[in-house]
């Protein structure tokens, strides 16, 4: 792949850790949470990819791993498909932004909103001597009009939704290429969540940026996403363009979400069910991590962590369900080269 026409982010078999004290006194003891395994995401530009999963499941984590808040412990982070610079320098800031769940908690409660838009305006060099023009513009670009209406308001003055929107403001004011949108309106009233989604809609298709939308509700994730990865447990189950994935889910778990989505075109809920919970990080279960909820769980989904099968154009998933039966039995080595060998014939 040829730096034109690689993405303009992407995360390449990311790893990461986090350790977490266990007991107390002089025996307590670290113990490992297994947050993010091997999960890679391309970020292209004027469009939008969704990654969908419970809480827990890693989704923030890979957010901040791409925005470099966070350090991988294994795999890349590449920017126009050259490896990104170390740390998070400004140079790298100003390409890839962060929109955070909570608007009231990342915006300062004791500056009004000129200071929120001023501030990355100034620190970049970006205004040119026109800060008030420049924050009127940013305002504008994210639907707060007549901006005088609201650049003298503290966060508190302002509803949820647009503290969200100064929130997407201040993260535009750089002019970034990518946005990493996390679960940016599941603390808003759902009257107005739409009115975000399609703020986020128009960005993608108006400055042709390259939006990850970190959400639990697969529903959403199908109106704004062009891509949906789909995320269990620290481990990435299934990705595919959003209309194949949610018409054609290929991994149980996919289903299972779907079937908890409300559909008022659907005459009643399909019966699946998933009894439990999702696993302990701190000690996740060998094989597919799914399997103790799994409906259709075999002896091999206990032992052996299933390989990425293409199921069709674009749509990959993580499940032996759609190994042959034959293949199942081979080493891992020998599957993976089987089930790509296969994919490629079909």
């Amino acid at each position: 792949m040829t730096a034109a026409a690689a993405p303009v982010l992407e995360g390449r078999s990311l790893i990461k850790s986090f350790w977490v004290k266990q007991g107390r006194g002089p025996l307590a003891r670290k113990a490992r949470v297994h947050a993010v395994e091997d999960v890679s995401v391309s970020l292209e530009a004027g469009k939008v990819t969704a990654v969908v999963g419970e809480s827990g499941a890693g989704k923030t984590t890979v957010g901040r791993l791409l925005a470099k808040i966070l350090k991988p412990d294994g795999g890349e982070v590449l920017l126009d498909g050259r490896p990104a610079p170390g740390g998070r320098p400004r140079s790298y800031a100003a390409q890839v932004q962060m929109v955070f769940q909570d608007p009231f908690a990342s915006l300062n409660p004791v500056h009004r909103v000129r200071h929120h838009l001023e501030r990355p305006l100034k620190i970049h060099h970006l205004a040119d001597g026109h800060v008030d023009a420049a924050v009127a513009d940013l305002l504008r670009r994210v639907a707060l009009e007549p901006a005088d209406n609201f650049i003298d308001k503290f966060p508190h003055e302002l509803s949820g939704g647009q503290r969200q929107r100064v929130a997407i403001a201040r993260a535009l004011a750089v002019q970034p290429r990518v946005l990493i949108a996390d679960e940016p309106v599941s603390m808003l009233d759902v009257s107005i969540r739409l009115g975000v989604l399609n703020l986020l809609a128009g960005l993608r298709d108006r400055e042709h940026l390259a939006i990850l939308y970190v959400t639990h509700d697969i529903a959403s994730a199908r109106y704004l996403a062009d891509t949906i990865v789909v995320m269990y447990a620290g481990q990435l189950v299934e990705s595919a363009p959003s209309v194949s994935l949610t018409d054609t889910p290929a991994h149980p778990y996919t289903q299972l979400l779907l079937s908890a989505a409300p559909d008022p075109d659907r005459a009643r809920a399909p019966e699946l069910s998933a009894p439990g919970a999702p696993p302990s990080l701190l000690a996740p279960p060998s094989g597919c991590r799914f399997h103790p909820r799994c409906p259709h769980a075999m002896d091999v989904c206990r032992s052996q962590a299933p390989p990425n099968v293409t199921v069709a154009k674009g749509h990959v998933a993580a499940c032996w369900l759609h190994v042959e039966p034959a293949l199942r039995r081979v080493s891992e080595t020998e599957l993976s080269t089987a089930v790509n060998a296969s994919a490629l014939k079909s």
